[in-house]
């Protein structure tokens, strides 16, 4: 039987998987799975019968159907459809293709041999990345290259093709071209869109002199025009450096000029692009209404676009989910990631590290640890050359992830390669301290991390503040983490966020107990699970669910505290945390402890 879907034909009497007509190797048992899932695509399918059905007579464990699920994302990720396996925590895995997935045009290979001339294959490449088809276009204009026919805008289409398929650095030489070609023309926009480009990708890499060369360059060709679309786009990318620069108040003006220069004027692209943008700086500088409005209202314009440029709403998307994770906004992140999962895989783009990245700190928080640390690894290869600028952010997840399975020293490994990277690794490195009896080194690291205004910290204030005050609350330091809670309750328009709010109350909970007012506590850590399952936070549901359980045995409460430890058990397990299920099961024999002495009690 033989199955197509999106780039993709499988031929399962052929055993070959092809993706644009060019054949993907895989492992036989990969192979396996793969004809299984699509076989069984209407349905969930568990992992005990991928296991039977996959390795039939061999004992193995979770983690080979782990690795084979990977080693299956990266063979679909060059057709850009990694996200068509889905992860049901608890369930099992299913292969999912949404409803817009198309069929693709296909492309005879005799076509592009030696029986055309130049100007056949140079025809089959515009019209290959015209449907998107990006493999395609990048393989047949690199064909088609010699000839020596290639004008400016083959060569911007073969850089996209190339971006698309997350091959940034193999794309930057191609728009050297490109723009060298627009300038010989006379094409002074074409040649800013393209130099613009370059500024974007060498700053990605890194290489922000080379970047600010780039855009030196646009500015210059932009100033002879009289064209909003190009100065806004040039606006754009210097607020994007200023941020970088930590100079947000900057960004955020050349941000809101390049929105004014293009609003009403038909060029929805770098309107919502600016927008999003604007909308972020001005989270950064605490204008939470109006930066979640402008992010809202920048979605809005370019969801109902149908032209979206692929590499424009890549960075549309990325910017709304960098905002989504660093305000601690869990529910926003995990629409966002989705979404942009779907934009990548409608318009045949490959899964970037950053894209990786968001989604891999969206599950740690909400979802299934094992495929987190799957795509946090992954991300971690692919931004050494996409973006190495954020491997130290991508670290500081790893260490998130690596402390909630409970991996205590990878995860201070990972913290501390953040830290070496520049990257600041808190608030996950101070609790694994707290959780570990180093309650005051945790007070000092984050402490540490609110010095300065740099962009990393503007971010992440409200999250920082919330977990100083829950370990202030800690380390009996009442006083400060009273008014941490104070600054923090009593701003709800600045910091609205459940997560925060969820971390205020426990930290009130904790200055509760100080005081041996075990009632106001039960209610502040009731609240803060009843905010944490809100967004489906469910890394912290289980911790506190523990908290809750283990006071209510203290006070003698045993049905209660059995209630709270069966719900985190099922958590911990849909989790994959071995640390919480131990956590679970070390509790669950002290109620089990409690209750013949309980009996015995009330017999004498």
């Amino acid at each position: 039987m033989a199955f197509s879907f999106g780039l993709f034909e499988l031929d399962e009497a052929g055993r070959v998987l092809l993706c644009a007509r060019q054949e993907v190797p895989l492992q036989p048992r990969v192979f396996d799975l793969l004809i299984y899932l699509v076989r069984h695509r209407e349905r969930v399918i568990s992992k005990e019968e991928l296991l039977e059905a996959v390795w039939p007579d061999v004992t193995v464990t979770d983690n080979s159907l782990q690795r084979a699920v990977s080693a299956l994302r990266a063979a679909l990720r060059n057709g850009g459809m990694d996200g068509a396996i889905r992860n049901l925590p608890g369930k099992g895995y299913r292969f999912f293709l949404e409803s817009e997935i198309r069929q693709p045009e296909r492309i005879d290979p005799k076509q592009v041999d030696g029986n055309v001339g130049a100007i056949g294959a140079i025809g089959l490449a515009r019209r290959a990345a015209a449907g998107q088809l990006w493999l395609q276009a990048a393989t047949l204009f690199a064909s088609a290259d010699e000839s020596g026919q290639l004008n400016a805008e083959d060569f911007h289409d073969w850089a996209l093709a190339l971006q698309c398929l997350g091959r940034a650095t193999a794309a930057i030489p191609i728009l050297v071209r490109a723009v060298a070609a627009r300038s010989q023309a006379g094409d002074a926009a074409g040649a800013t869109v393209d130099a613009i480009a370059l500024s974007a990708l060498h700053f990605e890499s890194g290489q922000a002199a080379i970047g600010k060369g780039w855009l030196a360059r646009a500015e210059d060709w932009a100033s002879t025009l009289d064209d909003p679309p190009t100065t806004a786009l040039v606006l754009w990318m210097k607020s994007k450096l200023a941020a970088f620069d930590g100079e947000p108040e900057q960004a955020l003006a050349l941000a809101d000029a390049a929105y004014t220069a293009v609003r009403y004027k038909d060029a929805i692209n770098i309107e919502a692009l600016s927008l999003a943008y604007r909308g972020f700086y001005r989270l950064c500088l605490g204008d939470t209404h109006g930066g979640l409005s402008d992010q809202d209202h920048a979605a809005a314009v370019a969801l109902s676009s149908n032209n979206l440029d692929p590499i424009m709403g890549g960075n549309l998307y990325c910017n709304i989910l960098w905002a989504a994770r660093m305000f601690g906004d869990w529910a926003r992140a995990d629409q966002w990631t989705r979404s942009y999962q779907n934009f990548c895989s409608g318009s045949g783009m490959e899964l970037t590290g950053s894209c990786q990245l968001h989604r891999s700190e969206v599950l740690g928080i909400r979802g299934s640890l094992d495929e987190a640390l799957s795509r946090i690894q992954d991300a971690l290869g692919r931004l050494t050359s996409d973006a190495p600028w954020s491997l130290g952010d991508a670290n500081r997840v790893l260490g998130d992830i690596q402390a909630a399975i409970g991996n205590d020293d990878a995860a201070l490994e990972a913290y501390d390669r953040a830290y070496t990277l520049g990257w600041c690794p808190e608030p996950g490195r101070a609790m694994l301290l707290l959780a570990r009896g180093e309650a005051e080194a945790a007070y000092a690291s984050l402490e540490r991390s609110l010095i300065g205004k740099t962009w990393w910290t503007l971010q992440r204030r409200g999250i920082l503040l919330a977990h100083l005050a829950l370990v202030a609350a800690h380390t009996h330091r009442t006083v400060r983490a009273k008014a941490l809670i104070c600054e923090l309750s009593g701003s709800p328009d600045r910091w609205p966020m459940p997560s925060i709010r969820a971390l205020t109350n426990e930290a009130q909970a904790i200055l509760a107990l100080s005081r041996q007012d075990h009632e106001t506590a039960m209610r502040h850590l009731h609240l803060a699970r009843q905010l944490w399952s809100s967004i489906e936070g469910r890394v912290q549901i289980v911790r506190l669910r523990l908290q809750i359980s283990s006071l209510q045995l203290e006070h003698g409460d045993v049905r209660g505290a059995m209630a709270e430890v069966h719900a985190a058990q099922l958590l911990a397990r849909d989790l994959g945390s071995p640390k919480r299920l131990a956590e679970c099961l070390a509790l669950q024999r002290d109620i089990d402890a409690w209750q013949p002495t309980a009996r015995r009690q009330m017999c004498g």
